[in-house]
């Protein structure tokens, strides 16, 4: 017969028990014996014990009450866990992980079978989505944003290039009389690489030779030279991932500095080169609304809504893997530390939250309604409306919309 030590060896099997302090792990391991946890229960305990640890909200120790009763501690711990998750999180007395500034790199040029261009990874009819259709130029990103699933794909030190690439991008079989939107920031930052490999060569020459692509460039990166050295077609949008300081320095590691992204950007605009701006994701915490108020107003004081195509809105949408990663790395971080909501088989903020964090955007950029291109990325039907006080009936006639502000704004023809 299986003796509860064996019962609780095997429950920590596949965990983040070792992840854990070893006073942690001698206290779950008491508890348990004391308790005679279940499989189940154990499991649960060490996420919960891995998740306040990442949170830098003390230790389970800290939070464990002391009954005779297995239910009530059990129901204790819980209530004091969603509690951290429910909470506005602070930054305040929070360490960052830290990173080496300069991170090493494997870098791998080969060829790759099939070519990488295909719907958006979370392309969804039960959120509405632009369809754009993605082009991995590059696997991997050097960049360590603690929310991004990325990681989750790939190893994050090796950055792939495909041999092929260029011969490929150009032997594409695209239909000339339909305009295409395609970006390249979705398996790796678009622009932090330059133009190693001859990639943003590759991709120049690509929107020359097809006048009816829209080609979107994504970063989280000041790396514009090759748009200052170069003509840049004008079917190109240069785009910025935009957050606060707070969260840029707490969570989006190695990435560029907020001053340094919007310095990049105005030089791009003032080259003619159209850009946009991605607030995805918007993350709570202390204050929050008044510091992507400053953000907002701060593009608005640099730029003109002539200048800029687009600003997308979006926020924490995780499935279980990403999770699951999350809890598996050696960091800081409290993306996690949330209230989670389903969001069509994801786990997000509550519905009102997102009502709260889109409408006050929306709200912010009142001067360029009617000439900038906004949207929702990922999210419910019924955000539309609530805060934009529109919507669409299909994720067709988003794209269509979509494709014609950006067209307009470019200066090309708009075919359907």
């Amino acid at each position: 017969m299986q003796t509860y030590e064996e019962k609780f060896n095997r429950s920590i099997q596949n965990t983040f028990f070792t992840k854990l302090t070893q006073e942690e792990q001698s206290f779950l391991h008491a508890k348990a014996c004391e308790y005679r946890f279940s499989h189940q229960e154990i499991k649960q305990l060490v996420d919960m014990a891995r998740d306040i640890t990442l949170w830098q909200e003390g230790s389970i120790c800290d939070y464990f009450a002391e009954h005779a009763d297995k239910r009530v501690v059990l129901k204790r711990l819980r209530e004091a866990y969603e509690n951290l998750r429910n909470m506005p999180n602070s930054y305040k007395t929070f360490t960052p992980k830290i990173v080496a500034k300069e991170q090493k790199y494997t870098f791998k040029t080969e060829p790759k079978e099939g070519f990488g261009l295909g719907l958006c990874p979370v392309a969804s009819e039960k959120t509405r989505c632009c369809n754009l259709l993605t082009l991995d130029a590059v696997e991997s990103c050097g960049f360590d944003c603690s929310y991004c699933s990325i990681q989750s794909f790939y190893n994050q030190n090796t950055i792939t290039f495909d041999s092929g690439f260029k011969e490929k991008l150009l032997n594409l079989d695209l239909d000339p009389n339909k305009t295409y939107h395609i970006g390249t920031g979705q398996s790796s930052d678009s622009l932090m690489w330059g133009n190693r490999e001859g990639v943003l060569d590759a991709l120049f020459d690509f929107a020359r030779k097809y006048p009816n692509v829209i080609l979107e460039f994504k970063t989280k990166s000041d790396n514009v030279s090759y748009f200052l050295q170069n003509e840049v077609p004008k079917n190109i949008l240069c785009t910025w991932s935009l957050n606060t300081p707070t969260i840029i320095q707490n969570e989006e590691h190695l990435t560029a500095s907020l001053e340094k992204r919007l310095r990049a950007a105005r030089k791009v605009a003032d080259k003619g080169v159209k850009v946009g701006f991605h607030f995805h994701p918007i993350v709570v915490y202390e204050n929050y609304l008044e510091e992507y108020a400053e953000v907002y107003a701060t593009l608005l004081e640099m730029f003109d809504p002539s200048e800029a195509a687009l600003v997308s809105l979006g926020t924490l949408t995780f499935i279980k893997p990403v999770i699951k990663q999350l809890r598996s790395r050696d960091f800081h971080t409290k993306i996690t530390q949330m209230p989670h909501a389903d969001a069509s088989g994801k786990t997000s903020y509550p519905l009102e939250r997102k009502k709260e964090m889109f409408a006050h955007a929306y709200e912010s950029f009142a001067p360029w309604h009617a000439k900038v291109f906004f949207y929702l990325c990922m999210e419910e039907h019924s955000l539309w409306r609530e805060c934009f006080g529109y919507e669409y009936a299909t994720n067709n006639d988003f794209e269509r919309e979509m494709l014609f502000s950006y067209t307009q704004k470019l200066g090309l023809e708009f075919l359907v």
